[in-house]
């Protein structure tokens, strides 16, 4: 077993500081974290030579890296708001990838400079590369957890990279341990990976896909080049403003051009061009560098949706938003949403019923009733179900923008939800494509609606009779909307979902049918497409 390490401690050369760092034992990642944080403490109060104060942070950095990704998988892709473990969590997990950055950048005002030594440049872009890296793994950590980012950050990082351009080390190679293709690195490059990651927008990616874009990012940074803006230059619809707190900015808003950058992505969108046909032409995704934990499907949707943001093409809206105002109720779960899609509790169809052991129990208890079977008063008084109120900020056609202060059930991203419009009379179905939690606790979520008025029904799927128990489950029924193209599709618990799988269906009588093909899913249901069987 490991001894933690001797809080506090001063740390005066490399051979104390290795072994201190060697005395972290990373099978407990939160206390690794702690200790971690401590040798930073360590460094920042009481900075040994600029030397060895650098090679120590080299050092580190893996072991950080290491602590900091197992540490957020306690957090990612979980409900919002966080759990109290959870949120101190990720508290800790930014507290270390901020502080990382500050010692990177405070180990060079401990340097014995020499304006003449030829290393120096080297040295100058390794530190910033460094502090360019740690920033922008804080701002994908707060991507990934869906939390909106706090106020600095991206001036933060703006700055580091205004630095390596003013010293012109932006583009001088580096090497970088952690860099997944062993390439040299430099400070543009990783720049730019960050802000490739913010333009495909993250917050409306699961975190499997946010994973894969982080990786794209990396690998095809180098494509992207950066380039000052000029008077006269044709400039794209969004571009880097170094004294603003944003990752890109309108151009109409930057009425001066000395802080402006733009992106050529032009390469970028040539060599996506050229990925996405070599898919077409089944070569394996992991043969072109995309990784060996994706399908080309999942490759191929997930370049279709980043063509246009990288290669910087506006993508027209298909229904038009617009301002309003007023409040929306929202339910979540199976359950829950069927009870006020239906307007009554969910019951098994007479010709499939099966008591539980309660109901026999009421059922022979109050035998001498008129009718046994009647429902009784006290089973409505237990119903849990109720709905959260939200404010509608935008709505378009198909969709509603909606927040919600810190009280109210979690949330999820890619979630089916129930939505009642303030100017409605009936539930909706959704799914909740954009979510992010405000610094202040409260939530904003973007709703995609499934086309047409759902029904509640029941379903069950036709097993071999030695699997099949004979109960239905809970499920929803979307007609045909021919105005949008969209057929009759069924909507059912994540799992259930296998080409020809047959299915009955209860709705005011039974009804068999068989799943053609799967239209869309999210991380609690599977909208299919069907036919009578």
């Amino acid at each position: 077993m490991t001894t933690p390490l001797p809080f506090p401690f001063t740390v005066r050369d490399l051979k104390t500081g290795c072994e201190l760092l060697a005395r972290i034992s990373l099978a407990n990642p939160w206390q690794a974290a702690g200790e971690l944080d401590a040798f930073l403490d360590s460094l920042l109060a009481a900075p040994p030579d600029g030397e060895i104060y650098f090679r120590l942070l080299e050092h580190a950095r893996v072991p950080i890296c290491f602590v900091q990704e197992e540490l957020a998988k306690r957090y990612l892709n979980k409900t919002l708001p966080l759990a109290e473990l959870e949120e101190k969590t990720f508290q800790r997990v930014i507290a270390l990838w901020l502080k990382t950055a500050r010692a990177y950048a405070h180990c060079l005002d401990h340097e014995r400079v020499d304006e003449d030594d030829p290393a120096r440049p080297a040295r100058l872009a390794v530190v910033l590369h460094r502090c360019i890296y740690h920033v922008g793994m804080a701002i994908l950590e707060h991507q990934q957890a869906r939390r909106e980012l706090p106020w600095g950050l991206w001036l933060d990082l703006h700055g580091y990279f205004g630095s390596a351009e003013d010293w012109d080390i932006a583009t001088l190679a580096v090497a970088d341990p952690l860099d997944p293709l062993g390439r040299a690195v430099h400070c543009t490059a990783a720049y730019v990976s960050f802000i490739l990651v913010e333009m495909a927008g993250g917050y409306g990616l699961p975190v499997r896909e946010q994973r894969l874009v982080r990786r794209w990012a990396t690998y095809w940074a180098p494509l992207v080049g950066i380039h000052r803006a000029r008077p006269g230059d044709t400039l794209p619809p969004f571009v880097i403003d170094l004294m603003q707190d944003v990752a890109l900015r309108p151009v109409a808003m930057c009425l001066q051009t000395e802080n402006v950058r733009r992106l050529d992505t032009s390469r970028l969108a040539m060599h996506m061009v050229h990925i996405r046909q070599q898919l077409h032409e089944r070569i394996p995704p992991a043969q072109l560098a995309l990784g060996e934990d994706c399908t080309a499907g999942q490759c191929n949707r997930l370049l279709h949706r980043l063509s246009r943001p990288w290669s910087q093409v506006q993508a027209p809206r298909r229904f038009k938003r617009h301002a309003t105002s007023g409040t929306a109720r929202l339910c979540t779960g199976f359950d829950e949403i069927h009870y006020f899609v239906s307007g009554k509790e969910f019951e098994q169809p007479e010709n499939a019923r099966v008591y539980s052991r309660h109901e026999f129990e009421s059922l022979f208890a109050f035998r001498h009733q008129e009718n046994p079977q009647e429902a009784l008063k006290y089973r409505e008084e237990r119903l849990a179900y109720r709905v959260d109120t939200w404010e509608i900020v935008n709505q378009s056609a198909n969709g509603f923008r909606l927040v919600r202060s810190a009280v109210g059930k979690s949330m999820a991203h890619d979630q089916l939800v129930a939505l009642c419009p303030h100017d409605g009379g009936r539930f909706l179905l959704a799914r909740n494509v954009w979510l992010m939690q405000e610094k202040g606790g409260g939530l904003i979520a973007g709703l995609m609606a499934l086309p047409g008025l759902p029904s509640a029904i029941a379903a069950r799927p036709v097993e071999p009779a030695a699997v099949q128990d004979g109960r239905y489950h809970r499920a929803f029924l979307l007609p045909a909307v021919p105005a949008v193209s969209a057929d009759a599709s069924l909507v059912l618990p994540r799992g259930w979902y296998r080409r020809e799988r047959l299915l009955d269906l209860f709705i005011d009588t039974p009804k068999r049918v068989q799943l053609v093909h799967m239209l869309e899913d999210g991380v609690d249901f599977e909208r299919v497409s069907f036919v009578a069987a």
